[in-house]
């Protein structure tokens, strides 16, 4: 397992990370009653009304969301140490209780392809915070626009 999938699982996992989305109310299934113009004694036949139904009459439910925000907060919230994940890579990666030593950054950073100078970890700690929460974002997260910047 990777250290971003190592990150992903303690956000998601979090008891504050679902946030159930509906976008669509369910709507109770009406199935019309047969007219006198259905045939009765096939079972093989579907009454039109019931093979017409428009899809926007279906309801739409879309996958949970894991909510980035609450759980970090939440870790924050409770934290011994005041961590700054909004900002830091290694405040983050110290909330979710990972190692955040450089060499730790270093391969997060290999993972997810940083392509700069990794001896300059000022430049690869603010491009892998903005990585991490961007990669959270695409797999399920609810993130503020702010932090996407």
């Amino acid at each position: 397992m990777g250290l971003f999938s190592g990150i992903m699982n303690k956000i998601f996992g979090h008891p504050a990370a679902i946030v159930a989305t509906l976008a669509k109310p369910l709507a109770a299934a009406v199935i019309p009653e047969p007219t006198s113009s259905a045939p009765e004694s096939s079972s093989d036949s579907v009454p039109a009304a019931i093979t017409s139904v428009p899809a926007t009459d279906a309801p739409v439910i879309t996958a949970p969301v894991a909510d980035v925000t609450a759980v970090l907060d939440d870790l924050a919230k409770h934290s011994q140490e005041k961590l700054d994940w909004r900002k830091s890579i290694v405040d983050l990666m110290k909330l979710v209780d990972m190692e955040s030593s450089l060499s730790a950054r270093k391969e997060l950073a290999q993972e997810l392809k940083y392509s700069g100078d990794m001896s300059d970890s000022a430049a690869m700690n603010v491009w892998l915070h903005r990585e991490v929460i961007k990669q959270l974002a695409a797999n399920g997260g609810k993130v503020p626009a702010d932090l996407l910047d």
